[in-house]
């Protein structure tokens, strides 16, 4: 697993349009870093096969190291190559006291706005560049200044395993393992949430006394914990948008159906409470839509029956409105054994370029919201082998202007995870297989960070 010090590369799978590449993540703890074994030598590693390299002490970047496939990369190298060029004198003054210059050949400014555009992928060899770079990036001001120029890349995190996390790059069809977590046991077997937001993945659940929130961040690839909400809780529904994210319902620590809700903002780490719900739920689904907050369906009343609202939460007016089916229902006649509504999944629900979809598991179909009439309408199909349990281990998720589907078929303790990708502004649902591994588990947790 990739420790406190470590940097891990993933080997891509074999693709006939893509170049042979590595793939560094880089912990940025540079300074007194050793170079320990790999676990074994990279020959005897099949091609396809995920490795654990502890190496964390990077040369400074020559030319050859940045994707010079696109015009901002072949910038970046020539800025890089020009500098790299200067006297060491000067190189050696600039890394430690002139923290402003970044690429001194083309100034601080010039410099930002070339960064700002290259990928995130390789943000970890750039920061082994000098001391600015690494302040630049693991302050969070270069994601900050991203998110203002509205330059964003979706990466998708899964957890299919109890205590380990993997992110998926889209776009370059990468893989990559975060750092192990290392809770107690009633962390690990209790239910938990996941939520990403800002440069932070949020994991949920509960331990021995209490809920507990441990808090992945992209900054420092680092897990910690000691978060805690104004009213801790989990089976919630929740969203994020940018820096905030709001979490709505669940359950407390007794049980109890809460209609209370939270926002939490990542750049300064709080949570404020918001306004309560009109009706108490847990097990619900939450989306951002044309800017205000969505809660979809789950289950409430005394009776812990099934909802079909959803409610509405404008940010301007702080205030709920409660607006009548717009949990997607399943249609056609009741099936045989159909499970209780309390044993499904909540609703699988994403939003992509402020239109809603809905994955109805059970009919293998999508669906779209229709806003004006306030109805669900059939588009099309889900991906032939997305598996699922009652909805279980099925992870449908809006990644930048796609769809994704994330699961697999699994037999006898062995099978396969599958992402599944379709845009829906080109057209009916037409999925394509982005990306296959083998897993003997389907996805527990999943979760998309935009930054």
């Amino acid at each position: 697993m990739l420790e406190n010090r470590a940097c891990l590369v993933s080997r891509d799978y074999s693709r006939s349009c893509e170049r042979n590449a590595s793939w560094p993540f880089v912990s940025l703890r540079l300074e007194k870093a050793e170079i320990p074994q790999t676990k074994r030598p990279l020959s005897d590693i099949n091609r396809g096969e995920e490795i654990e390299v502890g190496v964390v002490k990077f040369p400074k970047l020559s030319t050859d190291q940045m994707d010079s496939t696109s015009p901002i990369g072949g910038m970046v190298n020539a800025a890089l190559a020009q500098s790299a060029s200067e006297p060491r004198s000067r190189r050696h003054a600039g890394d430690n006291s002139d923290t402003t210059s970044l690429i001194g050949a083309i100034g601080r400014d010039l410099s930002i706005s070339c960064l700002i555009k290259c990928s995130r992928a390789d943000y970890g060899k750039i920061a082994s560049f000098n001391r600015s770079f690494r302040s630049l990036i693991r302050t969070g001001e270069l994601y900050r200044l991203r998110r203002q120029n509205k330059v964003v890349e979706h990466w998708v995190y899964l957890s299919c395993q109890l205590l380990e996390w993997e992110a998926f790059d889209p776009n370059r069809c990468r893989w990559m393992r975060l750092p192990r977590m290392d809770p107690n046991d009633c962390f690990v077997f209790a239910d938990k949430e996941s939520l990403a937001v800002g440069t932070e993945l949020l994991v949920f659940g509960r331990d021995l006394m209490s809920h507990v929130i441990y808090r992945y961040s992209l900054l420092t690839n680092t897990w910690t914990t000691g978060m805690r909400m104004n009213a801790p809780r989990c089976l919630f529904g929740s969203a994020s948008l940018g820096e905030i994210a709001i979490l709505a319902g669940g359950c407390d620590l007794n049980g109890s159906v809460l209609k209370s809700a939270e926002l939490y903002n990542s750049e300064s780490g709080t949570w404020t409470t918001l306004p309560s719900m009109h009706k108490p739920r847990k097990m619900c689904s939450g989306v951002f839509l044309d800017g205000k907050f969505y809660v979809v369906g789950g289950i409430g009343g005394a009776d812990n029956a099934l909802l079909t609202c959803g409610e509405e939460y404008d940010l301007a007016t702080q205030t709920w409105t409660e607006i009548p089916n717009m949990s997607p229902v399943r249609t056609g006649a009741a099936r045989d054994n159909e499970p209780p509504v309390t044993s499904e999944a909540p609703p699988l629900i994403a939003v992509v370029n402020n239109q809603l979809y809905a994955a109805d598991y059970a009919d293998m179909e999508v669906r779209k919201y229709d806003k004006e009439n306030k109805m669900w309408v059939t588009v099309g199909r889900l991906p032939e082998r997305a598996d699922s349990m009652y909805g279980w281990g099925l992870a449908f998720r809006a990644c930048g202007d796609r769809l994704m589907v994330i699961g697999g078929p699994r037999n006898a303790g062995e099978g396969f995870i599958e992402v599944n990708s379709w845009i829906p502004s080109e057209g009916p649902p037409e999925w394509h297989l982005l990306d296959r591994k083998r897993s003997g588990s389907f996805v527990y947790n999943c979760a998309v960070m935009g930054c």
